[in-house]
């Protein structure tokens, strides 16, 4: 992934986390995934695959299509 790409995923993910007011470990147990991951991934320390984006985007409430069409990911 591209660091320009992996700097928007996670700002996305933080973003639209924050927004329905939920916590790493929230979503990180709706996810299934550990919360260090979730932790390492918003702190830019660990890639994250597309399976992984689109596990935390359905938890999140968009699919990856709604998920992309961000005004970040177009500049």
């Amino acid at each position: 992934m591209s660091r320009g790409c992996k700097k928007k995923s996670v700002i996305r993910i933080k973003e639209l986390r924050e927004a329905r007011g939920m916590f790493q470990k929230d979503l990180s147990y709706a996810a299934d995934l550990e919360r260090s991951y979730i932790a390492s991934v918003e702190n830019g320390q660990r890639n994250i695959s597309i399976v992984n984006i689109d596990r935390m985007a359905i938890e999140l409430g968009v699919n990856l299509k709604e998920f992309f069409n961000d005004g970040e990911f177009s500049k």
